[in-house]
C-alpha cells in the first residue's frame, strides 16, 4: 500500500492488553455489536481499522493512547451465532490526531502516519547476527523462566524487526510495556527497550517466585 491510499479517517477497535504491529497478523472474534456494525461497514469499503489499547476498561467510551496499528481484513467468516472471525494484516503505525462524531456504535478518528512511513517499506534496517543471536538468546532464558511456551525455532526464521514485534505481542508484557514497544521506531532503541523490559519481568519474576 502507497502513502497516498492510506486513509486520514479510521474506525478504531480499541483491545485490551493486545498490542498489533504492521506485517504481523491478529486473529479476532468479534461478537459485541458494535464491533459486528464496525466490521461490516469497513467490509463495504477498504476493510481496513485500527486497533489501539485503551488506558482503562472502566468505559465503554475509555481514553485511548495515541498511537496504534492500521489493519486489513484478509479473511472473514461468518459463524451460525452471528459473530465474525476474521484475520486482520498490519500495515502501518498511525497517530490519532482527534476523534470524530459520526453517530456510530464504534468510534472514528482521524490519524496521521507521517513518523511511521518505514512500516510500508519491504527492506527494513538489520541488526548484526551477533546482536540477533543474543537478543534469542534472551527471549529463549525468558519465555523458559515463566514456562510460557513458544516456538524457538519459528522466531529465528524472522528478521530483527518482525521479531521483536512478534515477542511484544505474545509476551505477558504490561499494557503500558507494550506501548512503549510499539511507540518506539528505530531497531536499536527497540532492542535495548526489550531488554530492559524482559529484564525487569525476569527480576519480578523471580521475586514473586521467592515470596511464594
Amino acid at each position: 500500500m502507497s502513502k497516498i491510499n492510506l486513509p486520514k479517517k479510521i474506525s478504531i477497535f480499541p483491545l485490551s492488553s493486545v498490542i498489533f504491529f504492521p506485517k504481523t497478523i491478529l486473529p479476532l472474534n468479534i461478537f459485541e455489536d458494535r464491533y459486528i456494525q464496525l466490521i461490516n461497514d469497513c467490509m463495504k469499503e477498504e476493510r481496513m481499522f485500527g486497533i489501539i489499547q485503551p488506558k482503562s476498561k472502566t468505559s465503554l467510551s475509555p481514553e485511548v493512547y495515541k498511537i496504534g496499528c492500521l489493519g486489513k481484513i484478509i479473511s472473514f467468516n461468518e459463524t451460525s451465532d452471528k459473530r465474525f472471525i476474521i484475520t486482520l494484516s498490519g500495515i502501518i503505525r498511525f497517530r490519532i490526531i482527534k476523534e470524530i462524531d459520526e453517530k456510530k456504535l464504534y468510534r472514528k478518528f482521524h490519524v496521521e502516519y507521517s513518523e511511521f512511513l518505514k512500516d510500508l517499506e519491504e527492506e527494513k534496517k538489520q541488526i548484526s547476527n551477533k546482536k540477533k543471536e543474543n537478543l534469542l538468546h534472551k527471549i529463549k532464558i525468558f519465555f523458559q523462566k515463566i514456562n510460557y511456551p513458544i516456538d524457538h525455532e519459528e522466531l529465528v526464521k524472522l528478521d530483527s524487526d518482525d521479531l521483536i514485534n512478534a515477542v511484544c505481542m505474545i509476551s505477558p508484557f504490561s499494557v503500558e510495556e507494550k506501548q512503549k514497544l510499539i511507540e518506539t521506531s528505530k531497531i536499536e532503541q527497540k532492542i535495548k527497550l526489550l531488554d530492559e523490559i524482559i529484564n525487569l519481568n525476569l527480576i519480578e519474576y523471580q521475586e514473586n517466585k521467592t515470596i511464594q
